[in-house]
């Protein structure tokens, strides 16, 4: 069996323009991520707090594994111990997560570590942190109750090298970093190598492949949050791109525009946090400060003067905030653009 990851037509591929501009958006976020990350480290400490309970209640829910809102943080946060199965499993999420965010990322991904992150995501299940026994199957049921089998993943007994073939083949790639990533995930949702716990064990690698190549919005956006808000297009387009699988003859691409457009949504989210943090910021102070000093029209280049080791994009930003807030209004465009008080 040929895996996707494996499959020498990628190389000559014509990705169509939609997905070009994703990737290209995902890898100019990359690019501007140290700005974001340097900034305001309580800001980004926040936020890494509460994406990590919505992401473990996000990719449990998902699965249709929830506990009561009112115990889910003290739960997560320690204040009171599990009473069920699914907390235990959301905890054992947490762990994996946690696990997950302190790696190191400096050795090859591994089946070793995917076993071990099975294991503490399924811990009150037998045959955690084991490659499934027996055959499994992706079944829906319709409103009558009738079963259909969606996809009918790799078998039991090819698992185990299918899962070391998919590792090595993933880290001697020649694929584009992102690419690569989205591949790695869908054959290993294809293979399906546990009796249950595929999908979560599927978003924790996701956000460790990301970090490992340098994309850190999944510390600070819950990727399994934004997954699960378009969850029925996410079972869709598995769905569509898992025909054709087993002969290798599938059509990936519409699985890499919905994988690479959570993660561009993820850094657009991002950038709007750290925005908002921004024109809270004591620099916006004297920005604000300087701006309602001024009794006549001003522009953004008199107001910079004032205020010459403020960048323009930032004082720029704060002007827009007042603007909305009804404090200040603009009349141009541009350069020529000039700033007044309302009074």
């Amino acid at each position: 069996m040929l895996l996707n990851i494996d499959r020498d037509d990628f190389k000559n591929i014509s990705i169509p323009l939609g997905t070009s501009w994703l990737l290209s958006q995902c890898m100019e976020y990359r690019g501007k991520q140290d700005l974001y990350s340097n900034t305001m480290p309580e800001t980004l400490h926040t936020l890494l707090k509460k994406t990590l309970i919505q992401s473990v209640e996000s990719s449990n829910r998902i699965e249709g594994i929830t506990v009561e809102q009112s115990r889910l943080a003290p739960l997560l946060n320690g204040d009171v111990k599990p009473i069920e199965r699914s907390e235990i499993e959301l905890l054992g999420y947490k762990k994996a997560l946690e696990s997950v965010y302190t790696s190191k990322f400096d050795t090859a991904i591994n089946i070793n570590y995917i076993l071990k992150l099975h294991k503490m995501t399924c811990a009150t299940s037998g045959h955690a942190g084991e490659f499934k026994k027996i055959n499994n199957e992706i079944v829906e049921f319709d409103n009558m109750g009738r079963k259909k089998i969606r996809f009918t993943p790799a078998s039991a007994k090819d698992t185990p090298e299918l899962m070391k073939n998919l590792c090595s083949s993933y880290n001697t790639s020649q694929l584009p970093p992102l690419l690569k990533v989205a591949t790695f995930i869908f054959d290993l949702l294809s293979i399906h190598p546990f009796l249950d716990g595929n999908g979560r064990v599927s978003r924790l690698l996701t956000t460790y492949l990301l970090l490992k190549e340098g994309f850190i919005v999944s510390r600070y956006i819950s990727l399994e949050r934004l997954t699960e808000e378009r969850k029925e297009e996410y079972y869709a387009v598995l769905y569509n791109c898992s025909q054709g699988w087993h002969e290798a003859k599938n059509d990936i691409i519409q699985w890499w525009s919905f994988f690479l457009s959570i993660l561009k949504d993820a850094y657009k989210e991002f950038e709007s946090k750290i925005s908002e943090q921004d024109i809270k910021a004591p620099k916006a102070d004297l920005i604000r400060r300087e701006a309602l000093a001024f009794a006549e029209e001003f522009s953004v280049a008199e107001l910079s003067s004032r205020l010459p080791e403020i960048s323009s994009a930032m004082i720029k930003k704060v002007l827009a905030a007042m603007k909305d807030e009804g404090v200040v209004t603009q009349s141009g465009t541009g350069r020529g653009s000039r700033w007044r008080l309302i009074h």
